[in-house]
């Protein structure tokens, strides 16, 4: 008996207890897990006035459904470097990413992104999607019907321009002398190149147009694209890879051949320009035109950012000899593989397709790539470039979304750059250059095995 109770003692009782102690620490480890999935969640985009009315319609989500939700951004400079920091040592940090449309292979194949494939067939959103932004935004690879994000914020290139300029009555007399028909909103490139050039007036401190120069990251790319597919070249064929004579080709050297040709109507020393010097130009009353992304408009129509607001007017990108393209910009949503809030991220992608909230979303500034929103009346008449915005998103392209897509954009940055900004090549050599170095980059990572 004596014997008995020490076993009981000794062996039973110390093995019941752990045995209990474990079903605490799994029980408590499950409800910490149930409590994290609950939020709250960080979204993190870059700086910049659409990620403001982001956190507004986020504000409206957490009163509907008690799930905390904080959009954390950081300058466009240094997004791309913070996020793929991020991705790389497997951080929490972030539950969702709204991450540029050239990211989508890199955070799909290294598996920082959550695929949503049957989540978003199930809910249709596919379908309730322009299907431009579901191409561009979500899916990877081109054509294969794999999702990994859904669309937050359509974006493109357009125009602004001085009304009271295009309408005077004196400026249509001595325009229509000169080049023989009325001037009025451009309906093609050379029309556009027309018009920068009569308003290129150095002595009043008035220019033509104001277009992307910028060396880093991809803005001048973002220019050089809208007329390289309008002339009918392309980056290259997204199917075998091939560059060389594609990108090369006749039209791809004429196009950026005129691209440097609106360069000579530029301000001067415009060497450096991206969105905030090209919306500048408008603000400051300097320039007749200029092109950049929809998303950095409304400044443009605020009266209290710019005194020409009221005589500020929008177009989409003019036809080319071979096609009507806009460059595209935007992103959309990721839920992070890395997140330990994935139900409440589901949550948060569930609320925000909704129709109701695309609607909000729209409301509050951003661009709604939700179909029945971006057609209804009540978006098209919101601004006064909402018309032409609707318009654009369908007729853009992008730029190569595989892994490789930053090396990609050094090559063409820095060769395009150098062909229209400092004289070191010509048309043909950069664009020669450009294709030479991306077959290279290609054969690298086993695209042609």
């Amino acid at each position: 008996m004596k014997k008995a109770r020490k076993i009981l003692i000794f062996v039973v009782l110390p093995a019941i207890l752990l045995v209990a102690s474990m079903m605490l620490f799994i029980a408590g480890d499950g409800e910490e897990e149930a409590e994290m999935a609950k939020g709250p969640i960080t979204i993190f985009w870059a700086e910049w006035d659409p990620a403001n009315y982001l956190q507004e319609l986020c504000n409206i989500f957490t009163d509907e459904t008690g799930i905390v939700a904080n959009v954390e951004t950081t300058p466009w400079s240094d997004f791309q470097v913070k996020a793929f920091n991020e991705f790389a040592a497997h951080s929490d940090a972030y539950d969702i990413v709204v991450g540029d449309s050239q990211w989508l292979g890199r955070g799909a194949t290294q598996g920082h992104y959550i695929e949503l494939t049957d989540w978003i067939k199930e809910r249709g959103v596919d379908k309730s999607m322009a299907p431009a932004t579901i191409v561009a935004y979500a899916e990877y690879p081109k054509g294969s019907g794999r999702y990994w994000a859904v669309p937050v914020e359509g974006d493109a290139c357009g125009w602004s321009y001085r009304k009271d300029k295009f309408e005077d009555p004196k400026e249509k007399a001595a325009f229509k002398k000169k080049y023989g028909y009325e001037l009025d909103i451009p309906d093609t490139w050379y029309q556009l190149r027309d018009i920068a050039e009569f308003f290129y007036r150095p002595e009043e401190n008035f220019y033509g147009v104001a277009i992307y120069t910028q060396k880093d990251y991809d803005a001048i790319t973002m220019g050089i694209e809208n007329v390289l597919w309008a002339w009918g070249a392309d980056l290259g064929d997204y199917d075998t890879y091939k560059v060389k004579g594609i990108l090369n080709s006749r039209a791809g050297i004429e196009s950026l051949e005129f691209y440097k040709e609106l360069y000579k109507f530029c301000p001067p020393d415009w060497v450096n320009a991206f969105f905030p010097e090209n919306n500048m130009a408008m603000t400051e009353g300097i320039a007749s035109m200029s092109m950049n992304y929809y998303a950095f408009f409304p400044a443009l129509a605020n009266p209290e950012m710019s005194k020409y607001a009221d005589v500020t007017g929008y177009f989409a990108m003019p036809e080319g000899p071979a096609a009507r393209v806009a460059a595209l910009g935007g992103q959309g949503a990721s839920i992070i593989t890395y997140s330990k809030k994935q139900g409440a991220a589901f949550e948060w992608l569930e609320w925000f397709v909704k129709p109701e909230n695309q609607s909000k979303w729209g409301d509050l500034g951003g661009y709604t790539c939700d179909l029945k929103t971006l057609k209804s009346e009540k978006f098209l008449n919101m601004t006064p470039y909402n018309r032409s915005f609707m318009e654009t998103m369908q007729m853009v392209k992008d730029f190569w979304a595989v892994p490789e897509y930053a090396e990609l954009l050094e090559s063409c940055q820095r060769y395009w750059s150098g062909y229209v900004v400092a004289d070191q090549f010509t048309a043909k050599e950069a664009m020669d250059g450009i294709a030479e170095e991306w077959e290279v980059i290609f054969e690298k990572y086993g695209y042609y095995d």
